[in-house]
């Protein structure tokens, strides 16, 4: 009777199979964190190299191409760049300001579910025009 009571084959089983589930949401919040890090990161690059382009004198259209060029990585469908003031309102000595809106998709589908819409990621950047 003591023998019955004892056996417990399957319970390691059902540990693994209530924790797991829990554990694999960890660790995919780990992977996509990094993903979106990266992607902020990034995202900060573009807001630089816009801005200092522009401060040097290149026009507002060529900073944008510029900056969609050095981001290979981002969906530039997804990036808004934001350059103020405009090229005839900039003098010398005055502060140029470029902000990057990029909206960061989750990569993992089940993550995408309780999160729809994405992460909305923005960099800003202020620059003196030279």
């Amino acid at each position: 009777m003591k023998r019955f009571l004892k056996k417990d084959d399957g319970q390691a089983m059902v540990e693994l199979a209530l924790i797991l589930p829990v554990l694999l949401l960890i660790i995919m919040g780990i992977f996509e964190f990094g993903f979106m890090f990266n992607n902020y990161l990034t995202l900060n690059n573009v807001s630089r190299e816009a801005a200092r382009y522009a401060s040097l004198g290149g026009t507002d259209a060529e900073a944008v191409v510029r900056a969609i060029e050095i981001a290979p990585n981002l969906d530039s469908d997804q990036l808004t760049i934001v350059i103020t003031p405009s090229e005839s309102n900039r003098g010398r000595g005055d502060s140029l300001e470029v902000v990057v809106t990029y909206q960061y998709s989750l990569l993992t589908p089940f993550l995408d579910g309780i999160i729809s819409n994405g992460i909305p990621l923005e960099a800003k950047t202020v620059m003196r025009v030279e």
